[in-house]
């Protein structure tokens, strides 16, 4: 254990650390009122469940960083298949929840699989392109694109386009990362848009859409507030509460727009309570802390002698990048909202503890990084 201390990334282990003591602090001011007003529950409910699954997130991970990377991936073909199961049978047995059938209700607690299919992914294809180096055939090069395509549509139907996008952005930036032939990289892209171009057209012939009419709306995302009281309520009271708070801040716990005003504010939209009641200069510095997060990643990275490690590096960095791009990007109107959660701030337990098991992987590659440059040393 002491090798593994040595070895941990203490920047990233920091920053980590007080992004998520500052998102349980967020997530306290931001849900009281609506715990207590809508849910009937203690002020304390969603910030005592927040802690819990934080805890259960630390366990977890002190157990994780002891195996190694390869270990993982010896473990993650069976998880594949369990979370292709999982997602069938949210078919049958889902909870609906945000008009999506995306949850396993356990009661206190509910499970979104999709959260963990995308670190099981990308655990996966790390092990899989490491194991088949320098592929050469078509067939084993989309071999995984195929399950993947799976797992994108099973996310799909629920339907959660955020969670889809994100997956397949994910997927294809592990794609073009691995150790595959540029020719056969460059023919499966190309056939890829050639096939989505063409099922689009086809759909649109046939006068049909991929996409339900309350997701098309969701594109009409300009002039929020000139919607107000339709499509553009959440993101026009974002604006508001935003405007509220300023440079400096209305003050922790002052928020007006956690009033009702925005739904749930303690998950998608927090990161605009947190800009009403801290301001503007405090949002930048969370900004800041995540470009710092996002370079340590990608650092250790870099640094790793083995293709798996740099891939589980750029897959995790691609994963927290995507989630703080749309979630922010929602918020100041750049982008339809698609229920993406902000990384550290928002409240969930299942993507809580994803991201820790993300941060974890990472965790454990630095230390991997670190025993494989004290081996040259003890030989000399």
């Amino acid at each position: 254990m002491k090798k593994i201390i040595k070895y941990v990334d203490k920047p990233l282990l920091i920053v980590s650390v007080l992004l998520f003591v500052i998102g349980l602090i967020m997530v306290f001011s931001a849900s009281n009122v609506t715990a207590y007003m809508s849910h009937a529950v203690s002020p304390y409910n969603y910030f005592i469940k927040q802690a819990a699954f934080l805890l259960v997130g630390l366990i977890m991970s002190l157990m994780m960083i002891k195996f190694t990377t390869k270990a993982y991936g010896m473990f993650s073909w069976g998880l594949i298949i369990i979370i292709i199961i999982s997602l069938l049978g949210l078919l049958v047995i889902g909870q609906t929840k945000n008009q999506a059938i995306s949850w396993y209700d356990l009661g206190p607690v509910s499970i979104q699989p999709s959260e963990f299919a995308k670190i099981i992914t990308i655990v996966w294809l790390a092990r899989y392109y490491e194991k088949n180096k320098k592929i050469k055939s078509y067939g084993k090069s989309l071999f995984p694109l195929g399950i993947c395509a799976i797992i994108t549509l099973l996310i799909f139907i629920q339907p959660d386009l955020g969670t889809a996008i994100i997956y397949v952005v994910i997927v294809a930036v592990m794609f073009l990362a691995a150790p595959i032939l540029k020719e056969i990289k460059a023919k499966t892209i190309f056939g890829i848009l050639g096939c989505a171009v063409f099922a689009g057209v086809v759909l649109l012939s046939a006068g049909r859409s991929l996409l339900q009419d309350r997701q098309l709306q969701r594109f009409d995302f300009r002039n929020p507030c000139d919607k107000l009281l339709t499509t553009g309520n959440q993101v026009c009271n974002c604006y508001i509460a935003i405007n509220n708070g300023g440079l400096t801040g209305v003050g922790l716990g002052n928020s007006t727009q956690k009033y009702l005003y925005l739904p749930e504010p303690y998950t998608d939209f927090i990161f605009a309570i947190i800009v009403e009641e801290l301001g503007i200069i405090f949002g930048i510095g969370i900004i800041l802390l995540y470009i710092f997060l996002l370079y340590r990643i990608l650092k250790i990275g870099r640094e790793s002698p083995t293709n798996r490690g740099a891939l589980l590096c750029y897959g995790v960095a691609v994963y927290i990048f995507l989630h703080i791009a749309i979630n922010l990007m929602g918020i100041f109107g750049m982008m339809p909202m698609t229920g993406v959660p902000l990384p550290f701030m928002s409240y969930g337990g299942s993507f809580t503890i994803c991201l820790i098991a993300a941060l974890t992987i990472v965790q454990r590659v630095s230390v991997e990084n670190g025993l494989m440059k004290e081996k040259p040393s003890k030989n000399k």
